[in-house]
């Protein structure tokens, strides 16, 4: 050996012919089973490798491989063994010049095959399938990197080697228990085939580039298809987790682009394979945030809305194809409703792994999509569409729910422009008491920048606040301003979404919550005093009862503005307001403990319906508030002042009697309160000749502004110089003789017989005003 070695080194050119030699020996000891002096060539022919790294390689390396073939096809496993094992000493080498006509193909196929290797003995089923995946490591390593080999990225190969290496992955029952890194695995797990599969698909992922990811990723798919792995999901979340943490984390993006592919492509399978696929969306997703999930972060949410509208379906007609209306599969309601608890909770995996900026975007794209009666969207009639918009209601705001949990802004401007809370807001007054609820619960979030929420779970009247431990920043003056823009706006839904029949403790609790940190969170002087006025105007609501409310109803609002008063009253510090509301606290416990939130708020509450015997002492006045406060400097004039909430379009739009009730209070009290008000004409009454009218007019006007306009500006081109001049010139001279008749009618009026100027109403005036002490009205004001 030592003196063929030497040989071939000083005559390299004889290479090529030392290993036909060879090769041609070692085919005819495989025919002729002389298994002895085939290892014996073979070894020769892995040290004439290892030791010739000349240019003339190449034909030397042909008739190697067309060796390593012939043991591979052999059936004797020993062979295969031994073929293999040099395959991946040859794997090994780094090549001086590059190979123009090698082929690999075979090699791919045949260490597949291998891997699948179902030998009836385990021991050696073990070896075959090990050295088969040792056998595809070896050629990606020498193919991927060479540019002039097969390209090993091609779907012919990728769809041959990946599942082989799945095909080993998958026979591990204690994936979750590995560790995840292979380099903390124990000697005798690096000796499975599933170790060592593990290892070459993280080699051969963490090799792949741009624009190879999409063939790796594809026969994964397919092959947990054709095996139904999506259903138990936990190989299939292993499989992700690998492929996640092995490729480059630029490329993140695209896998995730590809599973969303997937979930279209399955949108008509069993709802426990599509719950399968959005799972690992959302293991996927968290994994991607240290990369990034991609440009197309709308595109997203798009599909993951399209798959819960489609569930939405599915489960109400129970059929896959809504137009046939007959369904080869049965649908079961509770596995869809499976799926789409999977979807909410996968988009909420997506939003947080986002910038603020874009959670604000992903959160307005999702308000848009929910269907709101007072709304462009559209909105089905029926008993069926109103079981679907309900449906798709509740699973939009239960998305949106999880993506507010997670959102973090200092800026309320920001974290609820205009068009987001007013479609937000309008879903607050629907009947639906679950979708109230949802739409409290996401206000909440987005208030809550201090954790404060679990503080106020539950409702109390706690006679020292400091136990609950609040952080309290100052108002910033971005916040400032959010209050003066929507701060009418949210009293006026807290108001009316107090006055619904259908409201259970929840809801209390959620008003509760939703008070109290406006209180802290948005707070400053003016919006406190807002707060205890709405409160008490709450408090009038279950008083009065014009809305019929339940003997539950009104106990909870008298408990509801018992508690809150008790904390507010706390958090301004005013000893005289504080010493007030722990007055009527203490008399409500002696004569009707029914108004205090311990006695309502709990799971048998006790109820009075003698409400009309009340004394005037158990009751919050708002007299007696606006004195104490008025005393520390608060605005008593404004506190006085009985709130009444804004009419606004919206109400018209709403079909709920209490809003009417609402609108015709305040137009009463808009008379009652101004009877100087001007007296209103009476309205013209509108037919279809006076609107046609109306159109006619305005356009014959326009087209006369438009000509008058043309004619100016042609002038002004056309017209010489001194013609201009002299009409302008007109004008101002015009223009100054009127001023100059003002100023003198201003300053110096004439002078009247008597020495003194006799108003209009025969009153003597001995003065006129001089013009910058004349109050001229707003509009003449520039």
């Amino acid at each position: 050996m030592e003196k063929l070695t030497f040989y071939a080194l000083s005559a390299p050119e004889k290479l090529d012919r030392i290993g036909a030699y060879l090769s041609e020996r070692l085919i005819r000891d495989v025919s002729r089973h002389r298994y002895g002096y085939v290892c014996i060539a073979m070894e020769a022919l892995d040290q004439l490798l290892m030791a010739c790294h000349c240019q003339s390689i190449n034909l030397f390396v042909e008739s190697f491989l067309k060796m390593v073939a012939k043991l591979l096809e052999s059936e004797k496993p020993n062979l295969q063994i031994l073929g293999t094992n040099s395959f991946v000493k040859f794997a090994n080498i780094e090549e001086d010049t590059p190979s123009y006509h090698r082929s690999y193909d075979f090699f791919v196929s045949r260490f597949s095959e291998m891997c699948h290797s179902s030998h009836d003995d385990l021991d050696i089923r073990t070896k075959i399938r090990m050295s088969g995946i040792k056998g595809l490591q070896g050629v990606v390593r020498k193919t991927v990197n060479d540019e002039l080999q097969a390209n090993i990225w091609d779907p012919q190969h990728m769809d041959k080697i990946v599942p082989s290496l799945l095909f080993n992955l998958q026979h591990v029952e204690e994936a979750e228990s590995r560790s995840p890194s292979p380099l903390q695995a124990t000697e005798k797990e690096k000796e499975s085939p599933t170790e060592l599969a593990e290892r070459c698909l993280r080699e051969l992922l963490g090799r792949a580039a741009y624009g190879n990811i999409k063939n790796a990723i594809k026969p994964v798919l397919i092959h947990l298809d054709n095996h139904s792995l999506w259903e138990p999901k936990i190989f299939a979340t292993c499989c992700f987790r690998i492929i996640m943490y092995s490729i480059q984390p630029q490329h993140s993006h695209l896998v995730i682009q590809q599973l969303l592919g997937h979930l279209d492509a399955n949108s008509k399978s069993a709802a426990t394979v599509r719950a399968g696929i959005v799972e690992v969306l959302s293991e996927a997703a968290v994994i991607a945030a240290s990369g990034s999930v991609g440009p197309t972060v709308l595109e997203v949410f798009n599909t993951l809305l399209r798959q819960l509208r489609l569930s939405i379906d599915y489960a109400l007609t129970g059929s896959y194809d809504c137009a046939a209306g007959v369904s080869t599969k049965i649908i079961k309601e509770h596995e869809e409703r499976m799926f789409q608890e999977a979807v909410i909770k996968t988009i909420g995996s997506f939003a947080s792994t986002l910038p603020t900026y874009q959670q604000s975007e992903v959160m307005v794209f999702i308000m848009n999509k929910v269907p709101l009666p007072s709304s462009q969207q559209p909105v089905e009639a029926g008993k069926a569409g109103e079981n679907r918009n309900r449906l798709t209601q509740i699973m939009l705001l239960k998305s949106l729910l999880q993506v507010s949990v997670g959102f973090q802004c200092s800026n309320m401007l920001t974290a609820l422009p205009s068009a987001f809370l007013d479609r937000l807001l309008s879903a607050a007054l629907m009947e639906d008491a679950e979708i109230r609820l949802f739409v409290l619960e996401i206000l909440i979030s987005f208030i809550d920048r201090h954790g404060n929420r679990q503080k106020f779970s539950t409702i109390s009247t706690i006679s020292d606040i400091s136990v609950l431990k609040l952080k309290v920043d100052k108002c910033s003056r971005q916040d400032t301003v959010f209050m003066k823009k929507h701060g009418q706006q949210l009293y006026r839904h807290i108001y009316l979404i107090c006055k619904e029949e259908s409201n259970v403790q929840a809801h209390y609790e959620a008003l509760y919550s939703m008070l109290m940190l406006i209180s802290i969170e948005l707070a400053n002087e003016e919006v406190v005093v807002d707060l205890i006025r709405l409160v008490l105007a709450v408090q009038e609501i279950a008083q009065i009862n014009e809305d019929n409310l339940t003997a539950y109803n009104r106990c909870a609002l008298f408990a509801l503005g018992a508690a809150y008063l008790n904390l507010i009253s706390q958090l301004t510090t005013v000893p005289t307001f504080c010493q007030h509301v722990h007055e009527v606290i203490q008399m409500r416990q002696k004569e009707a403990p029914y108004l205090l939130p311990e006695d309502v708020f709990v799971e048998r509450p006790r109820l009075s319906k003698s409400f009309d015997r009340l004394g005037p002492e158990v009751f919050f006045w708002q007299s007696k508030i606006s004195e104490v406060l008025g005393g520390s400097g608060y605005n008593s004039d404004r506190l006085s002042t009985p709130y009444i909430p804004q009419l606004t379009d919206e109400d018209r739009l709403s079909k709920r009697k209490s809003i009417g009730e609402t609108i015709s209070l305040q137009v009463e009290v808009e008379s009652r309160n101004s009877p100087e008000r001007e007296q209103r004409a009476p309205a013209e009454e509108i037919t279809y000749e006076t609107l046609k009218k109306a159109i006619v007019d305005s356009v014959a006007v326009e087209e006369q502004e438009r000509e008058r306009r043309r004619q100016v500006v042609e002038k002004f081109q056309k017209a010489p110089f001194e013609e201009i001049a002299a009409h302008c010139g007109a004008r101002a001279t015009l223009l100054q003789s009127k001023l100059n008749q003002i100023f003198e009618i201003t300053i110096r009026p004439p002078p009247s017989p008597s020495g003194t100027i006799t108003a209009a109403y025969g009153q003597p005036q001995n003065h006129s005003i001089p013009v910058y002490e004349m109050k001229f009205p707003d509009l003449c004001v520039y």
